[in-house]
C-alpha cells in the first residue's frame, strides 16, 4: 500500500509556466494521472505536451475532471491563494512545492486550513492533507508521483520515509535502492518555518499502512519536531524499525542553514542542535545516522536483523 496518493490520485497542476508543464510531464509519464492544469486566462484550451485541458479554475477541475489532488507550482506571492482555492474547491491532498511563500501568507493558510479549536490545538482531522511549501512532493513508487522526486532512484517496498529535505532523502532512498529495498512512500514536508504537515502528521499514517514495515525520518536543526516524533513512535511504534537523520551537525548557533527553519537559537542548546537531537533520539532507541550514508546502512541492518 501507500499513504496519501496511490494509483487512485488525479491530480490538477496550479501553475502551467515552463516548471509546472516540465514537473507534470514527468508526473505523467511516471503514471500519475493528471488530469488538468489551472490557469485563469487559459480555462478551456489544451495543455500542450500532456494532452488535457487547462481549467480556469481548480474547482472547474474538481467538477469536470475528478481532481482529488493538487500540485502547486505558482510564484510564491500567488502561493496562498492557490492553496486556499484548492482547499475550497474540496481538494484533499495539496501539495505546494512553491518555496519563499511568506510566512503571514502561511499563517493565513494554516489558520483556515486547520481552525484553532478551544483548547489551543489545531483541528486537523478530517482537513485537507498540506504538504509543504518548499517541498519536493511526494512519489509511491510503482503508483503516482506528485512533485519533483526523481522517480528512478526509487522502487516500491516497505519504507515509509518522510523529511524536512530534499536533496539529503534522494540519497538515502538511492542507497536503499542499491540494496534492494524499496520504498512505500516518500513524504517531503519541507523546511519552511509554517508548513502544513509536520512529522506527526504522516508518521502516524505509515504506522496505520499495514505495507509499510519501517520507517526512515529526515530531521534538521532548529525546533522540538524531531523529539516529539521520537515519543510518538516510542509510545506507539516501539517495535517497528525506525531510523533517522538530522542535518546539521556542523551548523554554527544563529546561522540559516539552507531552510528557513534550519536555524539554531544564538548560544545552542534548548535541544535544538543535531547533537542534541541524536542523543535524545538514541536514549528512545531510535538509530540515528550522521550523514546520509550512514543512515541508509543502519535501515540496512535493522531490516535484515
Amino acid at each position: 500500500m501507500s499513504i496519501l496518493i496511490d494509483q487512485h490520485t488525479r491530480l490538477v497542476v496550479q501553475g502551467t509556466g515552463s516548471q509546472g508543464t516540465f514537473h507534470a510531464k514527468r508526473n505523467q509519464g511516471y503514471g500519475t494521472k493528471v488530469v488538468a492544469g489551472v490557469h485563469p486566462k487559459k480555462g478551456g484550451t489544451t495543455w500542450e505536451g500532456l494532452d488535457v485541458p487547462i481549467r480556469a479554475s481548480v474547482a472547474e477541475a474538481v467538477e469536470s475532471d475528478g481532481a482529488n489532488t493538487s500540485m502547486i507550482m505558482v510564484p510564491a506571492p500567488g502561493a496562498k491563494d492557490a492553496i486556499l482555492e484548492a482547499y475550497e474547491a474540496g481538494i484533499s491532498t495539496i501539495v505546494c512545492i512553491t518555496e519563499g511563500v511568506p510566512v503571514h501568507d502561511m499563517a493565513v493558510v494554516y489558520n483556515t486550513l486547520y481552525p484553532r479549536q478551544a483548547d489551543g490545538t489545531f483541528l486537523k482531522e478530517g482537513r485537507p492533507v498540506l504538504i509543504g511549501p518548499n517541498c519536493p512532493g511526494l512519489i509511491s513508487p510503482g503508483k503516482a508521483n506528485v512533485g519533483i522526486i526523481p522517480a528512478e532512484i526509487t522502487k516500491p517496498g516497505k519504507v515509509g520515509l518522510v523529511s524536512r529535505s530534499g536533496t539529503l532523502t534522494y540519497q538515502i532512498m538511492h542507497e536503499l535502492n542499491l540494496a534492494g529495498i524499496g520504498i512505500s512512500t516518500c513524504v517531503g514536508i519541507g523546511g519552511d518555518p509554517i508548513i502544513g504537515s509536520n512529522f506527526l502528521d504522516v508518521i502516524p499514517r505509515f504506522a496505520e499502512d499495514p505495507e509499510t514495515e519501517a520507517i526512515v525520518f529526515v530531521g534538521e536543526i532548529g525546533g522540538q519536531e524531531e523529539q516529539k516524533a521520537g515519543d510518538w513512535i516510542k509510545a506507539n511504534i516501539p517495535d517497528t524499525p525506525v531510523v533517522a537523520y538530522i542535518a546539521g551537525f556542523s551548523a554554527p548557533p544563529g546561522k540559516q542553514m539552507g531552510h528557513a527553519g534550519a536555524i539554531v537559537k544564538e548560544g545552542g542548546g534548548g535541544g535544538e542542535t543535531a547533537a542534541d537531537k541524536k542523543a535524545y533520539l538514541e536514549s528512545l532507541g531510535i538509530s540515528v545516522g550522521t550523514n546520509p550514508t550512514e543512515t541508509a546502512e543502519l535501515m540496512i541492518q535493522r531490516l535484515n536483523a
